[in-house]
C-alpha cells in the first residue's frame, strides 16, 4: 500500500515558476517509478513528466519540454515538479503516480500506475 500527497500547487502569473512535491508513505517508493499526469477543466488527464526509481532515465511532454523538472529524493520518499516559465494553457489538477514496477524507463501511460494522489490545483493567470 501506498499513499501519495501532493503539495505546492496555487495561483501564478504567466512566465512565473511553481516547484510541486509528492510524499510517499510506504517501503516501496525507492523502487518505484514516479509520474506526473494533469487534467484541465473539460479535457483527459495527460502525462506530464515521468522518472524511474533511480533516477536514471525521465520522460516528459512535448509541451513541457525544457520548461518542467522532475525529480526525486529517496530518502524523503518524495518526488518533486519544477515548474518554469508556466503558461495560462499550464493549468489543471496535477497528480502525482506510483509505478510499482522496477523498469528501466519510467512509463507515459497512465493505466500503468499503480497508485495516485488526490491532486493539486495549479493556475496561472495571463
Amino acid at each position: 500500500q501506498m499513499q501519495l500527497v501532493e503539495s505546492g500547487g496555487g495561483l501564478v502569473q504567466a512566465g512565473g515558476s511553481l516547484r510541486l512535491s509528492c510524499a510517499a508513505s510506504g517501503r516501496t517508493f525507492s523502487s518505484s517509478s514516479m509520474g506526473w499526469f494533469r487534467q484541465a477543466p473539460g479535457k483527459e488527464r495527460e502525462f506530464v513528466a515521468s522518472i524511474t526509481w533511480n533516477s536514471s532515465n525521465t520522460n516528459y511532454a512535448d509541451s513541457v519540454k525544457g520548461r518542467f523538472t522532475i525529480s526525486r529524493v529517496n530518502a524523503k520518499s518524495t518526488v518533486y515538479l519544477q515548474m518554469n516559465s508556466l503558461k495560462p494553457e499550464d493549468t489543471a489538477v496535477y497528480y502525482c503516480a506510483a509505478d510499482l514496477a522496477r523498469g528501466r524507463y519510467p512509463p507515459v501511460a497512465s493505466a500503468v500506475y499503480d497508485y495516485w494522489g488526490q491532486g493539486t490545483q495549479v493556475t496561472v493567470s495571463s
